[in-house]
């Protein structure tokens, strides 16, 4: 049902009104969901249930949350990381509205490929801002696609605060990292490493040996299920100097 609601939308109305009114065209659909037994972190509303998706993510209907962007957002306000400057590569639109909102808080909001809704275009393996200049860094889902993903983790520890805190998480397999630079073609990424654009797929250890490397000090954490937030078992890693 959400799928084809969302198709028809799509379809009636251009991608800069969308995101514009997102909020909007979600709340009619979100009402069908309203309820108590479960509640969005971001948005606040209470439901009876998140939407779930095949591929095992829940969605919440009103801001359009998934069960990382949810739990993220959850961990920032009670940690009180949400002030100062902060750098967040391709944001969601949920949390992205959360986060530019929020006047305690300098938002550096930056997607490369203008893929997601985002002020800045900064190239994550050079930069374009001073050393030590941010007290957070969000970097969730983006390792996976940069080449050079060691250059791009020599960035982030060039531009974190000393006292910054950098959260990164990734998709991961058991084992060691698995990665083949001859592997070019979108429906052989794809068939090895998950998706079209992914190439590689990071171990935990593996991507925590290879943050430690460029001189990060790491804390692995992982998460477990809840139902009443929509929040799955999930693993991030937070990295200071």
């Amino acid at each position: 049902m959400y799928k084809s609601f969302k198709a028809l939308i799509q379809k009636l109305f251009p991608k800069k009104i969308l995101h514009k009114n997102e909020l909007l065209f979600r709340y009619p659909f979100g009402l069908f969901y309203k309820g108590s037994s479960c509640q969005c972190t971001i948005c606040n509303n209470k439901l009876r249930t998140f939407i779930n998706f095949e591929d095992k993510d829940l969605l919440c209907p009103f801001c359009g949350s998934l069960s990382r962007t949810r739990r993220l957002y959850d961990e920032l306000l009670k940690n009180d990381l949400i002030k100062g400057t902060v750098l967040h590569f391709s944001p969601s639109r949920a949390i992205y509205r959360k986060l530019k909102a929020n006047i305690s808080a300098e938002y550096y909001s930056t997607d490369f490929t203008n893929a997601f809704l985002a002020d800045y275009k900064f190239d994550i393996t050079n930069i374009d801002q001073a050393n030590n200049k941010f007290d957070l860094i969000l970097c969730f889902h983006i390792l996976e696609h940069i080449d050079d993903d060691t250059k791009a983790m020599q960035e982030l520890y060039r531009v974190l605060k000393q006292s910054g805190s950098c959260y990164i998480q990734t998709p991961f397999k058991n084992g060691d990292i698995y990665e083949d630079a001859t592997i070019k073609l979108p429906e052989k990424r794809l068939e090895h490493f998950g998706q079209e654009d992914h190439v590689r797929i990071y171990s935990i250890e593996g991507l925590n040996s290879r943050l430690k490397s460029v001189g990060f000090k790491t804390k692995i954490i992982n998460y477990k299920k809840d139902s009443t937030f929509g929040f799955y078992d999930e693993t991030v890693i937070v990295c200071k100097k």
